[in-house]
């Protein structure tokens, strides 16, 4: 069978399987684009996937720790992808030129990562960080909501964002200090629930401590997130 890549949009052919059928688990891409995409493997930060030697917290997190108004808003961030140069381009087209096809790239490795290290922990939905109106209008969707929509949990569309500038645009430092973009539309629905935020990617952490922030001042009792990237 010939199909199109989802990224580079060439055709390749794709064997059929009774197994591929059945579940639906077929590659999306050609291998020369999906080998392009760079697992997360070997040792990482305990507590936010980020790539080093040792599985130490890292010096961001220890940041974080330190500080009394973030002391433990999120347990664990987990994140299935390096933000290498590929990653780069398919995020670009993906988030900022309308390529919503391209969560299909993603869905079975961001499951994979989900059953992998939370399926024990008993979550009780996902929180897909939201967009702001203006931004959700310029976009057509919310590519946070679309990977969450790969997972097996229920959502809770309680978070609201007030626009501001990209947060692509700001230095680390403006990203960690700035104000908190979010506020919460209903608190009745997270009290004493165990959260798993979803976002496309984990730079500082600050949008993702922001969030987690909200929900467990509103009485959620854990927060953790995946991530599809680690930069």
């Amino acid at each position: 069978m010939t199909i199109s890549c989802l990224i580079c949009h060439e055709e390749y052919s794709q064997q059929v399987t009774w197994t591929g059928l059945l579940l639906s688990s077929d590659q999306q891409t050609c291998d020369e684009c999906y080998t392009s995409l760079q697992k997360i493997t070997g040792p990482t930060c305990s507590r936010c996937f980020r790539p080093q030697e040792s599985v130490e917290i890292c010096s961001d997190c220890q940041r974080w720790s330190s500080d009394e108004q973030w002391q433990n808003m999120i347990q664990k961030n987990i994140s299935v992808f390096h933000y290498n140069d590929a990653m780069k381009d398919i995020l670009a087209a993906f988030k900022f030129r309308g390529d919503a096809e391209l969560v299909k790239v993603f869905q079975k490795d961001f499951l994979a990562s989900y059953r992998k290290y939370y399926s024990s922990y008993k979550i009780d939905a996902a929180v897909p960080i939201p967009l702001s109106e203006e931004r959700l209008y310029e976009r057509g969707f919310n590519q946070a909501k679309l990977l969450a929509d790969s997972l097996p949990l229920p959502q809770l569309d309680v978070l609201q964002r007030t626009h501001h500038e990209k947060q692509s645009k700001k230095s680390r430092h403006q990203r960690i200090t700035a104000s908190n973009v979010f506020s919460l539309k209903n608190s009745s629905t997270i009290s004493n629930k165990k959260l798993l935020l979803i976002d496309d990617i984990y730079t500082t952490g600050s949008t993702l401590y922001h969030a987690a922030k909200v929900l467990i001042d509103h009485g959620a009792e854990t927060v953790f997130s995946l991530t599809l990237i680690r930069s």
